[in-house]
């Protein structure tokens, strides 16, 4: 819901006329800008601006998963991030003043934040808010685009299918005025057997209307499918031999799930990681996405494929999490609990204490309830950092207003 990781983002690309976007940002900005003061509450100690509700969301989460009780002031922070519509923007400078036409919200940040409150609990109106306003943006497809209006993409659907089922819908009751599901929307846009790719998912057509395997989409796509958020465990696996089925109309989330997830396992299956690539530069492992592959994975029922890639990030995500700051430190800990590894002991380093140190008082949140179940793992370190980077700018429902759209990756991973 990446937005979906790197220390370094390279380049915004200016996109004329387009409306849609695909899951925010998972990770920090690389550098604090010169002349912000960072808000007391916040995660990290990086520029907020286009990640700063999608990286405290994560972190609070994945400090509840843990049995950790996040600082107040950090849930404070959150909350106040909302507008009076229920929906939230990527960062607010001055939450206190009124949200507008031009404050770019976005259902990314919406959804994270939705997820993020129902797990804390307590917080009055704000997720039923926060829920209304998502139901009130859904596509006649059934599915969600990053901004309101913007054409569906899996990433989006996916994170706000998350977001539905924490607080406590069914998604497949939650019908567009056309009376299409957030199913629907995601088997449209599973790539077909025959086609290269088959199984995966895209993240949207591209303009001649075709779908191009995706790794992270599919990622997400697994776990929209499978009605689970960022938090999930081991599942089962889906019954049925096929790993690709279609089916036209009885094509049914689980056989979007299990091919998905296949497509996940054969991607991973060499080197134990999922690669990006900048135009013109060697493919790079990513690190991010390799995390939600594992969650996927795990979640699918296919733990033993995951279990390489699990042991690739306790090997080599040390330096990627430690520049890349709370978000990658979220990531990893629900790679952790999805596949029952102990995030206090993730290859050597303690994810729980790392996220801790990026909050508000520096890791002094109350532990609540520290038992986790606990693995014997490799400690190798080869300090790999991956690169992803920003790719467009956007107009906003054809108002004329940039806002960042999606880092993540959408080349399909060479195998």
């Amino acid at each position: 819901m990446k937005i979906r990781r790197s220390a370094t983002v390279l380049a915004a690309t200016a996109v004329i006329g387009a409306a849609c976007a695909p899951v925010a940002l998972a990770a920090e900005s690389p550098s604090p800008s010169p002349s912000k003061t960072l808000p007391s509450g916040l995660f990290g100690s990086t520029d907020p601006t286009y990640d700063g509700v999608w990286r405290q969301s994560l972190a609070l989460l994945a400090q509840h998963t843990v049995g950790v009780k996040p600082a107040e002031t950090a849930v404070n922070w959150l909350v106040a991030q909302q507008c009076e519509s229920g929906a939230f923007a990527p960062y607010r400078a001055n939450a206190s003043a009124k949200c507008d036409a031009k404050t770019l919200v976005d259902t990314n940040s919406t959804a994270a934040a939705l997820q993020a409150l129902e797990a804390l609990g307590g917080h009055g109106a704000a997720p039923d808010k926060a829920l209304a306003w998502l139901k009130s943006v859904q596509n006649k497809d059934g599915g969600w685009g990053y901004a309101a209006g913007g054409a569906s993409d899996t990433n989006s659907t996916s994170v706000v299918i998350g977001a539905l089922v924490a607080a406590g819908e069914k998604p497949q009751q939650v019908l567009s005025k056309d009376g299409e599901s957030p199913y629907q929307a995601l088997r449209a846009l599973s790539v077909p057997c025959d086609e290269d790719g088959g199984g995966a998912f895209a993240f949207q057509p591209d303009k001649k209307g075709n779908l191009a395997a995706n790794a992270d989409a599919t990622a997400a796509g697994v776990l929209g499918s499978l009605g689970k958020g960022f938090v999930t465990e081991s599942g089962k696996a889906a019954a049925g031999d096929s790993a690709c089925a279609d089916g036209g109309d009885k094509f049914t989330p689980e056989d979007g799930a299990r091919g998905g997830s296949a497509y996940l396992a054969s991607a991973v299956a060499k080197d134990g990681y999922l690669k990006s690539a900048l135009a013109g530069a060697e493919d790079q492992p990513d690190h991010g996405n390799t995390a939600d592959a594992v969650v996927a994975l795990a979640a699918a029922g296919r733990t033993t494929e995951a279990a390489k890639p699990l042991a690739w990030l306790e090997k080599n995500s040390r330096s990627w999490a430690a520049q890349s700051g709370p978000a990658a430190y979220a990531q990893l800990i629900f790679a952790a609990h999805a596949t029952g590894t102990n995030p206090r002991d993730f290859g050597g380093v303690d994810l729980v204490k790392q996220l801790g140190s990026s909050g508000p008082e520096g890791g002094n949140a109350t532990v609540t309830d520290t038992a986790v179940p606990s693995k014997e793992k490799e400690q190798d370190e080869d300090g790999g950092v991956s690169v992803w980077w920003i790719i467009g700018v956007g107009l906003v429902g054809g108002m004329g207003v940039g806002f960042l759209i999606s880092s993540r990756n959408k080349k399909q991973p060479k195998q």
